[in-house]
């Protein structure tokens, strides 16, 4: 196992950048008066995931704002799946589409919720 020197360098970074790349793809093919709507709040939130995980991996010196990003994150991924719900709802992507994304999703949260409840030992390294 490499070790890990950059928030590029957590999995569940890498993983949320997938997701934030998917749901890009997925929502070039949506109705253009969703533009502003639907396909912007999902395309924000799911960016907002991995963001979040990058400013926590700065803050990890402070186990109390370490969690705060985090619980952001986990935030953000929750409204993810709301947008990709709703996209599913209004017939923009398929099912086995909408699926793959929430397990995705899933994934990610369950990652973010290990982090959490382990915090501190995430912050012990102070550089």
């Amino acid at each position: 196992m490499a070790a890990i020197v950059s928030y590029r360098d957590l999995d569940v970074y890498r993983a949320a950048f997938r997701l934030q790349q998917e749901i890009y793809s997925a929502s070039k093919l949506w109705p253009r008066e969703e533009r502003y709507a639907l396909t912007d709040q999902v395309r924000r939130a799911s960016r907002s995931v991995g963001a979040n995980l990058a400013e926590a991996w700065q803050k990890r010196r402070y186990e109390a704002h370490f969690v705060s990003k985090l619980t952001d994150a986990d935030a953000e991924l929750n409204e993810t799946r709301h947008w990709i719900d709703t996209a599913r709802a209004c017939g923009y992507i398929g099912a086995e589409a909408h699926q793959a994304l929430l397990r995705d999703a899933n994934v990610i949260g369950k990652q973010v919720g290990a982090m959490i409840r382990d915090a501190s030992s995430w912050c012990r390294s102070k550089g």
